[in-house]
């Protein structure tokens, strides 16, 4: 296959641009003088705030999940805009939404990075050290990717299960999703909990996953059922 007979899809260049983003974001150093917005050395006064610890942090995860549940139920028992779609589109739309989750899990499982709020520079103890340094930073480690913007940016998967029978919906599903994952994302950072980077590298990855599952998923299920 020539160069020329190689076509990326939309999606497939929408993977590689999300991910040119996050390293660009990476190589820019901006995440500490972005965090410097919210903190300083004696810590971020925003923390423990009623509206991002409780509603936006606690609110949101409670919410993801409900959501999660109602999607895995919807495979099949399909209702509002679910219905909308088949049944196999609704179940590669639950698949997709767990993977995103349980990718940025694993990584922040075996993360050294640690979050802001333990850096010396807010007050802290650890010294700042990149994510790319792959070496522990003598913090609690376990912050990078951010998996709280993931309970937004999981879900967007729905652009591919709605775009053939609603694109309207499928565009709205995913600015949505996109949207909360970056609400969540900024909440947090702005509690010190994260970067800016760790936020990007989520969205990315969430979105990659959605790609990966609908590129593999067996189109036989859609033409015939599953």
């Amino acid at each position: 296959m020539t160069p020329r007979e190689i076509r990326l899809s939309p999606a497939a260049w929408a993977t590689l641009a999300l991910f040119a983003l996050a390293l660009a974001w990476d190589a820019s150093g901006l995440d500490l003088p972005l965090a410097r917005l919210a903190g300083s050395a004696r810590g971020f006064p925003w923390r423990d705030h009623w509206l991002l610890a409780g509603v936006l942090h606690e609110g949101g995860r409670v919410a993801a999940w409900l959501l999660a549940l109602a999607l895995c139920l919807s495979v099949w028992w399909p209702v509002g805009p679910m219905a909308r779609t088949g049944q196999p589109e609704r179940l590669q739309l639950a698949v997709s939404t767990l993977l995103g989750a349980l990718a940025v899990s694993l990584l922040k499982a075996g993360s050294d990075t640690s979050c802001p709020w333990e850096l010396s520079d807010f007050g802290g103890l650890v010294p700042y050290a990149s994510h790319w340094s792959l070496r522990p930073d003598g913090g609690s480690g376990h912050c990078f990717p951010a998996g709280h913007a993931s309970a937004g940016f999981s879900f967007v998967g729905g652009y591919f299960a709605f775009r053939r029978a609603d694109p309207r919906l499928a565009r709205l599903w995913f600015a949505t999703a996109a949207a909360a994952g970056l609400v969540f994302g900024l909440a947090q950072q702005w509690r010190g909990a994260h970067f800016m980077s760790h936020t990007l590298w989520s969205g990315a990855l969430c979105w990659s996953v959605a790609h990966a599952v609908h590129a593999t998923w067996p189109r036989a299920w859609s033409a015939e059922g599953i």
